[in-house]
């Protein structure tokens, strides 16, 4: 089985959808896969991210979604990798390996100099995962959040 991944489209919101919600309930939130359908829907319509999704057995199995940014230090177009989920049967060939890699082509073609994402400190899988495809955690910026 070889993980195919492209660009999602607006055809595949039934099953991207219920992807998205399997993620925002990883990341502790309630289950609501209207408000992930209309979320991703108003996202690829209004051109404002770039979801990658990857197909195994002609089915979606993960997907990434990108956010283009700049980075007005280095003066220069970024993307902030800032989802990315495998469903749990698809987990460990390689789905979320190709999604990476896929991401790194899309914005190295778009003329970004970097790829920014974070994750949970208590993410173990995720740290060893990013760390073996070549990213490196930043140890010189802290980040801050403000709820609004």
């Amino acid at each position: 089985m070889s993980v195919v991944v492209r660009q999602a489209t607006i055809e595949d919101l039934e099953q991207l959808a219920p992807l998205f919600d399997s993620f925002r309930q990883f990341c502790q939130q309630k289950a609501d896969v209207r408000l992930a359908h209309a979320f991703l829907a108003e996202r690829i319509q209004r051109e404002e991210s770039l979801i990658l999704v990857a197909e195994l057995s002609d089915r979606l199995a993960g997907f990434t979604q990108l956010y283009p940014s700049f980075s007005s230090v280095d003066a220069s177009r970024t993307f902030i990798l800032s989802d990315l989920f495998v469903a749990p049967e698809a987990r460990r060939k390689g789905v979320a390996q190709a999604l990476l890699a896929k991401a790194v082509q899309v914005a190295r073609t778009r003329g970004a100099a970097s790829l920014s994402l974070s994750t949970a400190r208590a993410n173990q899988q995720a740290k060893k995962l990013y760390g073996s495809q070549g990213w490196k955690q930043d140890d010189f910026f802290l980040h801050y959040n403000l709820a609004l």
